[in-house]
């Protein structure tokens, strides 16, 4: 199974170590999954992986361990995340075993720009698999390749694959096995041999380096490494060498050899690509045939459209403001079922524990914390399910082109909306990929305004709030809501305010030219049922996870601060002698609603709510209510919002707890909802209006309360400076917002 990359892998005897090496989008993680038998990140647009992924399999021969590493279009790295691809490849981290074999994988329809890694690795001396995937393409766009002609020019096993129907599996498999056996038979086998592309006088610069770095104490530097001192900018970065005046001399030596190199008309770095695109196109001469006239593919005419300047921009923000309706609309029946659930494990536990502490904890705090927020799930479930197929249908791609422009003025490229709109699921994967950009400037201030997206976890708390306070109103024959209005626009809050954010972050922090944005578009390609559900199911079982650690432990801590100090023991007997004369009532067929009932369900609510001001958490949420009020708060929703800060979608749980606590929750009715409903200020007045809700999502959409997005901040810039900012300038931003919001409100709405 896939393990975690940080953690050192030990293989056994006779296991073989294999790397999955590509260009993004080329279906390495398809190709891992299929493999290894496990589901990996699969989307079909660049920079899915972000970060190496490690897994196995056993053959006949024995255990083979696969290292799916991030997509990139050279071993020169420019971006962190091609920098993970350089230095396993390189043997420089020490959580991956020596590899064996590189499996190459090459979009089949578009060698010529596939071979550039592929010439790379070949200097490597590691034995390579080339895997030629997408083969269905190259079949259906009727293109010949001669591959017995290309293997022997290459020097290279070749395996012709469509992983994404798990076709050439095996024969990727037999492949690895067979190459690494070769090259244990014989140590210098065609892997390891191979003519330089570059011109006689690059290789001879080359020779003068490697015979003063042999001097020096380093003579088992590969060839390939002496050409990247020449190449990249920073190329003598990894070099240990022991005195600073050899560090200096070096490079006044790499300096001179590129001065020559130019005046003998090889300047660097143009040199490389020329010269690596002439050797490719020299190989494929003849191998590979198209037809004499181009043809205009299905994904070309829809790309007329959904790229266009103006209509892509109209149908993006169309299928955002639908997957909303939809999330708004769609999930009624199943919210009432678990709902159901519910009511029916509170029976159960009313019928099996007596009125007490046992059955407060259990009730008032897991089922009414927990539950509250796993009847979110279906709205989950639902986003996840149009994020899947937008990703793996090949829109992703086309959304971040379309959105380049925009994203332009804020000082920022297209490469910083992927990043982003992963985000409006979770701001962690979101913010671990902003590695595919390489400038740094960039990369920060993406980072920074990652966690404004709309995260998933978000979802309940507006969910909630929006069910219960704003009006059922529809138009067109109810196809679009006021509710799924205000959830499109909660979601659209975030982006709103990221820009002017961006803006100041690029022009006082971060100042500096936007860099280019090169992207490859993806074909279209219907969504695979299987990459979708899993995509739906990882995310159902990350929320039930926390629903069963982080919320659980909340609500018992919650209800434990609710509980004590404190004698219940009036309450206790009240609710038994409710149930008491609810269970007579109904054996003699009397009816159940009459005056003595009525009026101790009131003193047992009367009793709980003061039992709850009087508890620790009552009176932490009264020292706290001057703060909040402002935003229209009262206590409670304050301590709410405080216990939410390690995770947002806390408050739900918290909130069940402190009403269920406070009698204001009762199976019989509408829950958490009427209890919000119905909750008064001490005057009479209504706490929750729709100004109050309005004000308590504005600030959940621009709060940074979530401890795992401030943490992968900070392992991301290697400071704790950002995180810290990150947490300052959102909560600020929250807390003005929340008091413009709920001020204008009151004052438009009376």
């Amino acid at each position: 199974m896939a393990v975690a990359a940080e953690k050192v892998l030990k293989t056994s005897i006779g296991s073989i170590t294999v790397a999955l090496v590509g260009n993004p989008n080329t279906g390495k993680s398809t190709l891992f999954s299929a493999m290894c038998g496990v589901p990996a990140r699969v989307g079909n647009y660049p920079g899915v992986t972000v970060e190496k992924k490690l897994g196995r399999y056993c053959d006949d021969g024995g255990e083979v361990v696969i290292v799916d590493l991030p997509g990139t279009y050279s071993l020169s790295a420019r971006t962190m995340d091609e920098m993970v691809s350089v230095d396993v490849l390189l043997g420089r981290q020490a959580d991956v075993p020596k590899l064996d074999v590189i499996v190459a994988i090459a979009d089949a329809s578009n060698l010529e720009r596939n071979l550039y890694l592929f010439t790379q690795l070949r200097q490597l001396n590691i034995p390579i698999v080339l895997v030629l995937n997408m083969w269905d393409r190259v079949t259906a766009g009727e293109i010949h390749v001669d591959l017995a002609k290309l293997s022997e020019r290459l020097g290279v096993r070749i395996v012709c694959a469509t992983a994404s129907r798990s076709q050439g599996v095996k024969e990727i498999k037999a492949a690895v096995r067979e190459v690494a056996g070769m090259a244990t038979r014989d140590k210098t086998s065609s892997a390891g041999r191979h003519s330089s592309v570059f011109p006689e006088v690059f290789q001879e610069e080359t020779k003068t380096l490697q015979s003063w770095l042999s001097a020096r104490g380093q003579p088992e530097m590969q060839e390939f490494l002496v050409e990247r001192l020449l190449l990249d900018v920073n190329g003598a970065h990894a070099l240990k060498l022991s005195k600073q005046s050899e560090l200096s001399e070096l490079h006044a030596m790499i300096a001179a050899a590129r001065e020559r190199l130019a005046a003998a008309g090889q300047r660097v770095p143009a040199v490389e690509t020329r010269c690596r695109y002439n050797w490719i196109r020299s190989q494929l001469a003849g191998i590979v045939e198209r037809p004499d006239e181009d043809i205009q593919t299905l994904s070309d005419r829809i790309d007329h459209v959904l790229t266009h300047r103006v209509w892509g921009l109209m149908i993006f923000a169309a299928i955002m403001f639908l997957i909303f309706q939809s999330i708004s609309t769609g999930a009624a029946a199943m919210m009432d079922a678990i709902e159901t659930l519910q009511g029916w494990i509170v029976g159960w536990v009313h019928d099996w524990l007596a009125p007490g502490p046992l059955r407060s904890l259990v009730d008032d705090g897991i089922i009414a914390g927990v539950g509250s927020v796993l009847i979110f799930l279906p709205q989950i479930l639902i986003l996840f399910f149009f994020i899947g197929l937008l990703e793996d249908c090949g829109y992703m791609a086309r959304a971040a082109f379309v959105m380049d422009k925009s994203m332009t003025k804020l000082g920022l490229s297209g490469k910083s909306f992927l990043p982003l709109m992963s985000s409006f699921a979770c701001a962690v994967p979101g913010i671990m990929a902003t590695r595919v950009i390489e400038n740094m400037r960039d990369r920060m201030v993406t980072i920074l305004v990652a966690p404004l997206m709309s995260c998933s976890a978000r979802l309940p708390v507006y969910v909630l709030l929006i069910y219960t306070f704003v009006p059922e109103t529809t138009w067109l024959g109810g196809w679009i809501g006021l509710q799924g209005f205000v959830l499109f626009a909660m979601h659209v809050l975030g982006v709103l305010v990221a820009v002017p954010v961006a803006w100041l972050l690029k022009r006082f922090f971060f100042p500096g030219e936007t860099s280019a944005f090169v992207m490859e578009l993806p074909s279209y390609k219907l969504p695979s049922p299987k990459v979708v559900f899993h995509r739906v199911w990882e995310r159902a079982q990350a929320f039930l996870g926390r629903a069963g650690t982080l919320i659980f432990c909340t609500a018992v801590l919650v209800w434990a601060a609710g509980y004590f100090p404190g004698d219940h023991t009036r309450v206790h007997q009240l609710t038994q002698a409710i149930e008491q004369r609810q269970l007579q009532s109904t054996s003699e067929s009397m009816p159940i609603e009459d005056a003595e009932l009525e009026a101790m369900r009131a003193e047992e609510r009367r009793l709980s709510g003061e039992l709850i001001k009087g508890s620790f958490l009552g009176r932490s949420g009264q020292a706290i209510e001057p703060a909040v009020k402002p935003l229209g708060w009262d206590w409670r929703i304050g301590v709410g919002v405080i216990a939410s800060f390690p995770a947002r979608e806390v408050i739900i749980a918290t909130l069940g707890t402190i009403y269920s606590l406070g009698g204001d929750v009762d199976e019989k009715d509408g829950g958490l909802k009427d209890a919000l409903a119905s909750s008064k200020w001490p005057d009479g007045r209504p706490v929750y209006t729709l100004p109050v809700a309005l004000s308590i999502m504005v600030f959940f959409a621009l709060c940074a309360q979530c401890a795992a997005t401030l943490m992968v901040i900070r392992r991301e810039t290697n400071s704790w400076r950002w995180p810290i900012f990150t947490f300052v300038y959102m909560t600020v931003l929250a807390y003005v917002g929340s008091f413009i919001t709920y001020n204008v409100g009151t004052w438009l709405l009376g």
